[in-house]
């Protein structure tokens, strides 16, 4: 067993202030949270970013706007201290055509000891998850 150095407090700000940056569109506040050229992103529909170029462009679509304006607003917030982890359950939603829809999901965040993401694991509940890009 790995004993991390970050405190509780110390995850939950970086969880919640990570999780923020999701509401903006500046990906390179979002991708700062993430360790250098190791991370893993193990997205909803089970296909891996690995490494910042690959991570980067998984979520270039998502602060390009491509989706349209998302929200996602935290719900429950656990904490493992003493193995660096935290999970985030989160409501995302977002306008279309027919009105405003979303889905609820949340991640689990492994942090090494710097306070960077290096597994980001998301999982999403919903009866059809495909995000196509918003008409332009």
């Amino acid at each position: 067993m790995t004993m991390n150095k970050l405190d509780r407090e110390t995850l939950e700000r970086l969880t919640q202030d990570f999780t923020e940056t999701f509401n903006g569109t500046d990906i390179d506040a979002m991708m700062s949270y993430f360790a250098a050229d190791g991370s893993l992103y193990d997205q909803h529909d089970g296909a891996q970013a690995q490494g910042d170029a690959a991570i980067r462009a998984a979520f270039q679509p998502q602060f390009d706007g491509e989706f349209g304006t998302m929200q996602f607003v935290m719900e429950d917030l656990f904490v493992d201290p003493e193995q660096g982890k935290t999970m985030v359950s989160w409501l995302c939603s977002f306008d279309t055509k027919r009105g405003r829809t979303g889905w609820r999901g949340l991640d689990i965040l492994h942090f090494n000891e710097q306070g960077k993401i290096i597994i980001k694991r998301t999982y999403a509940k919903a009866k059809v998850l495909q995000l196509v890009p918003a008409p332009g």
